[in-house]
């Protein structure tokens, strides 16, 4: 997962988030584990890339919303998917990952990524079907009314089952009888291809401190995301 350590070590999100600016601006998300009882853990995505089910690092960033703060037009489609689409749109083509975008357009942008997305006039805009690929990093592999799922890692041209692999979900759940949206960040990531020696067992993909600067994006992603494309 060395795409984190390279954003936050040159991008210095780590320091900004020991400002009160930072705790100020990310306050209302919550950082929670996945329960191992979660559908994505029995997802066949999961099953298929990680089929030897090895240790996975993961979380949820979770953030709440009064529905009476959301723009109208993103409430008002029922079951077209409208919400989660709008803050998928915006963790995209937002400033929290802009210098991600920046950094991957400069290494891997070319004749052979040109089908993929990555102007962010078009990550802004895109329908996020199932097959798009964005940014030579990320694809979506499922689609529903409430939930998009990106499998990441490593680029989407690599089919295989990869030793840098993981999938990370949108999702955005209407809770009319509590008057609030909630939308959620899931990350989980996992080494694909290895195998654990007789009787040992394989270290998670990610340290405390990697996974807690991953932490700390998430919410920078949530809080563009929400700002840019979601709020009134």
């Amino acid at each position: 997962m060395g795409i984190f350590r390279t954003t936050f070590a040159i991008a210095g999100y780590g320091s900004l988030a020991t400002t009160a600016s930072w705790l100020l601006l990310t306050r209302q998300c919550t950082m929670r584990d996945i329960p191992k009882s979660d559908y994505i853990f029995n997802h066949t995505l999961f099953a298929r890339y990680n089929p030897s089910n090895n240790p996975v690092t993961q979380d949820i960033c979770v953030r709440r919303v009064q529905l009476k703060k959301i723009k109208p037009e993103l409430l008002e489609g029922g079951e077209d998917g409208r919400l989660v689409e709008a803050f998928c749109q915006g963790v995209w083509g937002g400033l929290g990952y802009a210098y991600q975008r920046r950094f991957l357009e400069k290494k891997y942008r070319g004749p052979e990524t040109a089908h993929q997305t990555w102007d962010r006039k078009d990550l802004q805009t895109s329908k996020y079907e199932v097959g798009t690929q964005i940014t030579d990093h990320f694809e979506v592999v499922s689609r529903t009314p409430t939930s998009i799922i990106v499998r990441c890692g490593d680029s989407p041209r690599n089919l295989d089952v990869r030793e840098s692999d993981g999938l990370f979900e949108m999702v955005a759940e209407v809770k009319e009888a509590e008057g609030v949206a909630e939308f959620g960040l899931k990350s989980v990531f996992y080494n694909g291809v290895a195998i654990p020696e007789a009787g040992k067992v394989l270290d998670e993909p990610m340290g405390p401190w990697i996974q807690w600067l991953h932490g700390q994006y998430d919410k920078l992603l949530m809080e563009t995301s929400l700002r840019g494309k979601v709020l009134r």
